[in-house]
């Protein structure tokens, strides 16, 4: 089971992003448990264990290119050097009845170099004469040419134990003659939103009803964070069945994620049905829009507690609870840098915190895109997610922005893969 601190007040009254990071980095244990999956089946899943090549990847020296492959002992000092042909030899064929010494043989992009040849001239580089080539000055050792074991040689590590599979990765598997490998089980992500205020999509509304948009949002994004749903529904805003649903969850699951409730409103109830059911250990982080973010722990289960608007749960999720996660699933959370634009906007903010401004990207006259801010930024404006490319990231300490500053760009594919 995850440990986390039961002293709330060690973790400050407001985390930085990097902080409540560092406490979940910590406390929190990956899951135990792993299984063996078909490579078509593991994109997204985490190594359980390192993969080391059991062949030299390529398996033999082979051509980078249609040409000639000569030894290159055989060529002149300097000057052209004509050799008779002997041979040809394409992809997949046997050269091993290749003769090479002063000759040159037709090779193809993936055929095995002849025997003693080292050297390939590209076809469109040589000239033809009668049954030979006649191959200019210039050229190196070895050029054209992949030595066996050139990507990878046998027994160093191709892959490490934590790192979670990408489709680049299935394909080096897949070159090393794999067929299935090791992962760890899911992580099992309890989700439910609070509410007396939520209703199911697709059924009627009554007066002062609002649809559930944050599960559909959550389970998305848990899914792309390589975590298995479990799905809880809507729970009313009731804190003695807050604290049994909750328990009921962390017997089942690995993480709780809740959205709504967690602020310090008379009707927000999650935040002390955790204190109830566990331990809190923070509910506040520096970031806009979300701050009332809760973490703590329930029944040894790790649960984290978002905020009711949207865009502050797609922002919360993407820099804290994705980062648990990754922490549960035996990998590191990836903190990709952001990508430098111009701010079309001018903008005001309180120092201490971080801001996300959404912003659309359009192509600047010097090659640097500019970002547009989007007209509505209330925390409860889904358009504001769907009509925009991402975020703009304003530092803690930053009071204001004046437009043209260059600012860091989080695109939104970078904050949900």
């Amino acid at each position: 089971m995850a440990q986390l601190s039961a002293d709330a007040d060690a973790f400050g009254p407001m985390l930085t992003i990097e902080q409540a990071a560092e406490r979940a980095a910590e406390h929190i244990t990956a899951v135990a448990g792993s299984e063996t999956v078909p490579l078509a089946a593991a994109d997204g899943r985490v190594l359980a264990a390192d993969i080391v090549a059991p062949v030299d990847l390529p398996p033999f020296a082979n051509s980078a290119v249609d040409g000639y492959a000569v030894r290159f002992a055989d060529l002149a000092a300097a000057g052209e050097t004509r050799l008779l042909l002997s041979g040809r030899v394409a992809a997949g064929a046997d050269a091993a009845d290749v003769t090479t010494e002063n000759r040159a043989v037709r090779v193809f992009t993936g055929a095995p170099m002849p025997a003693g040849a080292d050297t390939v001239f590209m076809q469109e580089d040589v000239g033809l004469d009668a049954g030979a080539v006649i191959l200019p000055a210039g050229l190196k050792r070895g050029a054209n040419a992949r030595p066996a074991g050139e990507d990878l040689p046998r027994g160093d590590t191709a892959l490490a134990a934590g790192r979670r599979l990408r489709p680049q990765d299935l394909a080096l598997l897949a070159a090393l003659g794999l067929t299935k490998v090791a992962v760890r089980r899911r992580v099992r992500v309890a989700i439910f939103s609070t509410g007396d205020e939520l209703n199911e999509p697709g059924t009627a509304l009554p007066p002062a009803g609002i649809y559930d948009a944050n599960r559909s949002l959550l389970r998305a994004l848990v899914t792309h964070a390589g975590a298995e749903v479990v799905d809880l529904g809507i729970l009313k805003d009731e804190r003695e069945s807050l604290v049994r649903r909750l328990r009921e969850a962390a017997a089942d699951c690995d993480l709780i994620l809740t959205s709504g409730g967690v602020s310090t409103g008379e009707e927000d109830h999650v935040k002390a049905a955790v204190e109830r059911a566990g331990e809190l250990a923070f509910w506040r982080v520096a970031i806009k829009p979300g701050r009332p973010v809760a973490m703590g722990l329930v029944a040894g289960t790790p649960f984290i507690g978002l905020p009711g608007n949207p865009v502050a749960v797609f922002v919360t999720f993407a820099f804290v609870a994705r980062t648990v996660i990754a922490l549960l699933s035996g990998t590191q959370p990836v903190r990709l840098p952001g990508l430098p634009v111009r701010l079309g906007f001018a903008y005001k903010k309180k120092a201490g915190r971080r801001e996300y401004v959404r912003v659309s990207l359009a192509p600047g006259p010097d090659g640097i895109a500019v970002a547009r801010k989007h007209p509505r930024d209330g925390a409860g404006v889904l358009t504001s997610l769907t009509e925009t490319d991402g975020l703009v990231e304003l530092s803690d300490e930053l009071t204001s922005v004046a437009e043209g500053t260059i600012a860091p760009f989080l695109a939104y594919e970078m904050l949900t893969g």
